[in-house]
């Protein structure tokens, strides 16, 4: 095994009918006065947020509830409930939905305790997040892991890129995982959260340190039960085995313990966000387009590696590497098809993407000031070329 630091401080509350515990489980964490985030609509119509709400009134917690986060968080949503809601004693950021949702409130959380500072300065690593008000979540849509994770992202919309801040200050005080709410999911939810788990698994596993078997085995197992019961879910929404599986999968996979020991490698989320800045496309879309793409640009970099993923992962059993890595990655690709997700560009967006690979490249280098991934490291003309692979 490789050396690591292994740290997962969010406490979990899992099963069906735990919604009702957000307000003890805010006052436990010293929350007072709760700032409540959520999406478009869904928490209202599925009840969750009055059931939310009831809780936090039944502990005695004063609240104030902001609804409208869109797909992809965006800083200019954050910014202005920052602008809202400072000064106003607010000591507690909740989540009531799924990744973005979370990432937003993690935004906030660190907007108010910062509020001199522009939040996407701390995304851009102009400046240190070095303190935040604490968050907690109720997790709608098994997909993200934020609920567990050190990560959050947010698009600049007026910069169309997308961008990921990770630190331990992301951490929720807890997590409440239920996973009942995810039935009236509508399919395509349901189906990017699947490709997103697995991505968030995947990303970890094709690194240029491999000698962790532990971390592999989990991982390789995780993925499968990711493909059994994602498919599952999609067959049969209402199927709480299906679904409770994918939700714990989903944390599991993103709170890193399956790429312990092994450097991360994240290529395939860069040229996601990317994606989902320019096009404003679901991020799970975004994974099922440029996961192909890539794979087949840097398979060659490792053959064995990614025979082994055919072999424990889909049994794959041709006992040729190059053909067992190659079906391996056909195999990912008629998956994401099976779960009705996009795997080129054009498929998602249609023809007007075909001009604009070059564009897309320079927004993931940021202008060619950086190189992206571990596995293999892709400058602007890599980048470039498997853009064009997605097409």
């Amino acid at each position: 095994m490789n050396a690591f630091t292994f740290w997962s401080p969010t406490k979990v509350v899992f099963g069906a009918d735990t919604a009702k515990l957000a307000g003890q489980e805010v006052k436990a964490s010293g929350g007072t006065n709760v700032l409540v985030f959520y999406g478009m609509g869904s928490a209202e119509k599925s009840g969750v947020l009055d059931t939310v709400t009831k809780s936090l009134e039944e502990a005695g917690i004063k609240y104030a509830c902001v609804g409208g986060v869109q797909i992809n968080p965006l800083v200019e949503f954050a910014t202005k409930a920052v602008e809202d809601y400072k000064g106003k004693g607010i000591d507690f950021i909740l989540g009531v939905g799924g990744g973005s949702v979370i990432d937003t409130a993690k935004a906030v959380a660190h907007g108010l305790a910062n509020p001199e500072t522009p939040l996407w300065d701390f995304w851009t690593l102009k400046v240190e997040l070095k303190k935040s008000l604490p968050v907690g979540s109720v997790l709608t849509i098994a997909a993200a892991g934020s609920e567990t994770s050190m990560s959050a992202v947010l698009t600049n919309e007026s910069l169309a890129m997308k961008r990921g801040l990770t630190t331990q200050l992301n951490r929720p005080k807890f997590a409440i995982m239920d996973p009942v709410l995810t039935y009236t999911l509508p399919p395509r939810h349901t189906a990017c959260g699947v490709t997103d788990i697995l991505m968030h698994t995947l990303d970890r596993y094709f690194a240029p340190d491999t000698d962790n078997a532990v971390t592999d085995e989990i991982a390789e197992a995780l993925m499968r039960v990711i493909l059994r019961y994602g498919k599952r879910a999609m067959e049969k929404p209402d199927d709480y085995k299906a679904r409770s599986e994918l939700m714990w999968a989903g944390s599991l996979s993103h709170n890193t313990l399956t790429g312990l020991g092994q450097t991360l490698d994240f290529a395939v989320h860069q040229l996601g966000h990317t994606l989902s800045g320019k096009y404003d496309i679901p991020h799970g879309e975004s994974l099922s387009i440029a996961w192909p793409a890539w794979a087949r640009y840097v398979y060659n970099h490792d053959i064995a590696r990614f025979a082994n993923y055919a072999r424990k992962v889909w049994q794959i059993e041709d006992p040729d590497d190059n053909e067992a890595a190659q079906k391996g990655i056909k195999a990912t690709e008629d998956y994401f098809r099976l779960i009705n997700m996009p795997v080129t560009l054009t498929e998602s967006i249609g023809e007007s993407c075909k001009n604009d690979t070059a564009e897309l490249a320079d927004f993931c280098t940021f202008h060619k000031a950086r190189t992206i991934g571990s596995f293999k490291t892709l400058d602007f003309n890599d980048i470039e070329k498997i853009f064009e692979m997605m097409i």
